[in-house]
């Protein structure tokens, strides 16, 4: 979230850096402006009101033989912090207007970012050196019978999956290969609740930009009031992640912090269909392994690309065919002010998947959270918090498949047979009657 302070400072470089994110409602940030100049206002006449009691109690000495200068100067106190008490509700419900319009309004991107125009920085992909006639992973589930999206339908709908004997052990290996590279590389691991209240989706941002994408569990306990509970499933592992910071104040020698949790995921993903949303490349439930840093204002673009490295690595370590590319403003999320997306090329499919992004959205989140360090010169700063998916299973899983498929078995990449202890997945050995 914007501070009122920052939007009255660079209300033009603000509004010029916006449009790039195809937002136009500048009559939010006019309103913001003005409802912050009411409040100053009212505050000014509190502080008045607080001179003059003060002023006549410190007289009140003097009146305390006279009856009728006494009482006089009582009700008149009593009059002013009745006036106070109005004011101070005028300026709670100009607070709630403010934080309603604060809300709506998305993080600034990067001076750099483009509104229209992806770059791609970097590829290690040759189309003439990969196999042709490959099969797409949803033929290869079947084949191999490492996945079931049909009974996953059955028990739960569409957009859910059930990963079969030598599938979920595949899958279960690649979340232990990518938390075991975090923990490597700094990253503290946490096991996190999978609900969530509505603060806490708030804090991170996805509330109310992404309300309609995430499932809300209404509880109505009778016993205890009627109090309605608003909880979500995470919609990802930065919620419950980012929200462990939450109200804290770091010393400046403590950061950057790192954290790396593995998720299940849930997504309605409303609006969804055709080839995007085939086999699993876009499910309902999923599993990540996801990592934040939590890192000081001077330091964040340096963890930014210590994540970028860092997944990168991982990737190459796979030998998987990636690209990296600097979304424009136009594909921002709501809470970022840079992002580097990572796309696997499926050859089964013949198209990118994107597997992973790291976003840096300095000091948005921090300021709904109220997550700040003290400088080393002793100054109250927000933090800047980071975070990427170190990876997304099921496009991982997919692409791996796809990438290592033979006619009558799938190789293990190298550094996954250790954890699955065996060097490739044979059609006989994974039938399931």
């Amino acid at each position: 979230m914007l501070k009122c302070s920052f939007i009255k400072e660079e209300k033009k470089e603000i509004c010029r850096r916006l449009k790039k994110k195809n937002f136009y409602n500048f009559f939010i940030i006019n309103l913001i402006l003005k409802n912050e100049k009411q409040k100053k206002k009212i505050k000014l006449k509190i502080n008045n009101l607080f001179f003059y009691i003060n002023f006549f109690s410190k007289k009140i000495l003097l009146f305390l033989k006279n009856k009728y200068f006494l009482e006089l100067i009582k009700s008149y106190s009593f009059f002013l912090k009745k006036k106070i008490k109005s004011y101070k509700k005028i300026i709670k419900k100009i607070n709630i207007k403010l934080i309603n319009n604060l809300i709506k309004i998305p993080n600034i991107p990067s001076k750099e970012i483009k509104k229209k125009t992806n770059i791609v920085l970097y590829q290690n992909f040759y189309k003439k050196k990969i196999k042709q006639n490959l099969f797409p992973h949803w033929e290869l589930g079947k084949k191999f019978k490492l996945f079931c999206l049909k009974q996953g339908s059955i028990i739960s709908g569409n957009g859910f999956n059930v990963l079969i004997n030598t599938g979920a052990l595949y899958q279960r290996s690649l979340i232990q290969f990518f938390l075991e590279k975090n923990i490597i590389s700094g990253y503290i691991e946490y096991i996190l609740p999978f609900i969530v209240n509505k603060n806490s989706v708030y804090g991170t941002g996805q509330f109310p930009d992404k309300e309609n994408q995430m499932y809300n569990i209404n509880l109505n306990y009778e016993n205890l009031n009627s109090e309605n509970l608003n909880l979500y499933l995470i919609p990802t592992g930065e919620v419950p992640l980012i929200n462990i910071f939450k109200n804290k104040i770091f010393k400046e020698s403590e950061l950057p912090l790192k954290g790396t949790t593995n998720t299940s995921c849930f997504r309605r993903e409303s609006g969804s269909y055709g080839t995007n949303v085939r086999g699993l490349n876009r499910l309902h439930q999923f599993e990540k392994v996801e990592i934040v840093q939590i890192s000081t204002c001077y330091y964040s673009y340096y963890s930014f690309y210590e994540m970028v490295n860092h997944i990168k690595y991982i990737l190459l370590s796979l030998k998987l065919k990636f690209r990296i590319i600097q979304l424009c403003g136009n594909e921002l999320g709501f809470t970022s002010a840079l992002t580097y997306d990572f796309e696997v090329y499926s050859p089964g499919q013949k198209k990118w998947l994107e597997v992973s992004s790291v976003s840096n959205c300095i000091n948005f989140q921090s300021n709904r959270l109220n997550i700040k360090y003290r400088s080393i010169k002793g100054n109250i700063q927000d933090c800047h918090s980071l975070n990427g998916s170190s990876l997304a299973i099921p496009r991982i899983f997919s692409t791996l498949i796809e990438n290592y498929q033979n006619r009558n078995y799938i190789l293990i990449p190298k550094e996954l047979i250790k954890l699955m202890k065996r060097k490739k997945i044979n059609i006989c050995q994974n039938i399931v009657k």
